[in-house]
């Protein structure tokens, strides 16, 4: 009778996701999720090993996911996309996560390049690439990041000279996901490097133009299917049509746009981190040691409690964090503490996943250890967590 009382509560845990509804997402949402799930089944999960063994994922992909309408759903209808809301930016990244598909670099092209055009650029912007993004004939990246500047944005050294009639752009960036398959770039440049914050502009370069060059595609510990590049721009010469926004408001535009970019990492990492333990759950339950499953020892079944309850936690704070967006009230301290909270929370979940694996969590054939080959960045890009804490930190001083 025991038994039976435990496989019960085995069987309630694996199935929690099923039986709770979360409040944010309403029919429409959930059949959109369907059609996602369905298109990362078909288009998705036979090709993913063969991407990270290439190092980038096929262009195919991108053609395919832009005709599966997955890709910037939230751009408005005339601009070729279908006009949603966040939500539906969440449940593609979710259904990706879930299956440990960290290779295209949707989020960067759909949750951080769009927004750029949509809220700064011109109408000729818009309507000449937001229905190549929409497509996934063009894809998005943008370059912050250089050798000598991390976090730091207003250090960047990469320079714009704006004329009357062109822009001549100078300079080099590194981890520039997506920066292999770019076809549009969105370069942060110095245009008046005497002024700090107020002489940083958006720049956009085609990956086309003369002058601009690809460096290597970066051997990373993980995310080994996401092309990650060195990018240089040497004389680069781009019509003033090119600018983004106004010059000098770069780093505002930057700073205003964050949160939601961290709002999309802290999205990722709940649910990587509900994979994790969704595998580690049926790993667990299927593995014998000792003449008994590595469920019912109890050290298992605690550590597995404990998991469970700090995830369960982190989605609805992250389901309130969703909402507040949605209603334009999530800043960029809630925006810092989201990112802090989930990807902490992933890695310490995804490890302790690894080690109710055993052995074999430290194999690559088992999509535990990717998830935790993984899951380490999330603390660095975004802003380091570090910097986070610097950001909240502020807030407390009186």
């Amino acid at each position: 009778a025991a038994s039976d009382v435990y496989k019960r509560q085995i069987y309630k845990l694996r199935n929690f996701k099923m039986q709770s509804k979360r409040k944010i997402f309403d029919e429409t949402h959930n059949m959109f999720r369907e059609s996602v799930r369905r298109f990362v089944k078909k288009h998705v999960e036979p090709y993913h090993n063969e991407w990270e063994k290439k190092g980038i994922v096929s262009r195919d992909f991108w053609l395919e996911a832009g005709a599966a309408g997955i890709l910037c759903p939230n751009v408005p209808e005339e601009y070729g996309g279908s006009g949603t809301d966040f939500r539906y930016n969440v449940i593609i990244v979710e259904e990706f996560m879930k299956v440990g598909a960290t290779g295209p670099g949707i989020s960067v092209h759909t949750d951080i390049v769009t927004p750029y055009l949509l809220n700064y650029g011109t109408e000729s912007q818009k309507s000449s690439w937001l229905p190549g993004m929409c497509e996934g004939r063009l894809v998005g990246a943008i370059a912050m990041t250089e050798p000598g500047t991390g976090s730091d944005l207003q250090s960047v050294k990469t320079n714009a000279k704006i004329t009357d009639n062109e822009i001549i752009l100078n300079g080099q960036k590194t981890f520039i996901t997506n920066g292999q398959n770019a076809d549009l770039i969105i370069v942060v440049a110095k245009t008046d490097p005497s002024s700090g914050a107020k002489g940083t502009s958006l720049i956009m370069c085609e990956g086309d133009r003369d002058g601009f060059k690809r460096g290597r595609n970066l051997d990373k510990v993980g995310l080994k299917a996401q092309d990650t590049s060195e990018l240089f721009f040497d004389n680069v010469k781009l019509p003033i049509s090119n600018l983004l926004g106004s010059k000098g408001k770069g780093f505002y535009n930057l700073m205003e746009q964050l949160p939601q970019e961290r709002l999309a990492i802290a999205v990722s990492a709940v649910a990587a981190a509900e994979a994790a333990l969704d595998w580690t759950i049926e790993y667990v339950n299927e593995r014998n040691a000792f003449g008994k499953k590595i469920a019912e020892f109890q050290n298992t079944k605690f550590k597995l409690a404990e998991l469970k309850t700090e995830l369960t936690v982190a989605q609805i704070y992250i389901d309130e964090c969703i909402k507040k967006h949605l209603n334009n009230d999530f800043d960029a301290v809630e925006g810092a503490m989201a990112k802090l909270w989930t990807t902490e929370l992933q890695c310490k979940l995804v490890d302790e996943c690894v080690q109710l694996h055993g052995g074999y969590g430290y194999m690559r054939e088992y999509p535990i250890a990717r998830s935790w080959e993984d899951a380490r960045v999330q603390r660095i890009y975004g802003g380091t967590n570090e910097i986070m804490k610097e950001i909240i930190g502020r807030t407390l001083s009186k």
